[in-house]
């Protein structure tokens, strides 16, 4: 089965086609914490960079990435830190 990692990088390719895409899993930093999973792979950070984003708002943007990344929020995904932009951005 692939990561968490690999499946995020995988639903936002599909849903993106992003020019830049980065996935960072940082759930090492919040061991201990409320929602975090032994073993990881429950807080992460995304860097996207695409097109589909032009014209959309901060708020939109993010709203498009969740719901790209509903399944694995449905399954336990616990935080995610987007960054989500246009080309040239």
């Amino acid at each position: 089965m692939a990561s968490v990692a690999q499946q995020i990088h995988t639903l936002l390719n599909d849903a993106f086609a992003p020019n830049a895409l980065e996935v960072v899993d940082d759930s090492a930093k919040h061991a201990g914490h409320a929602g975090a999973r032994a073993g990881g792979e429950s807080h992460f950070t995304v860097r996207v960079t695409s097109v589909h984003f032009k014209g959309m708002g901060r708020v939109a943007r993010h709203r498009a990435v969740y719901a790209a990344l509903k399944p694995l929020l449905d399954a336990g995904l616990h935080a995610l830190a987007i960054d989500a932009r246009v080309p040239g951005e």
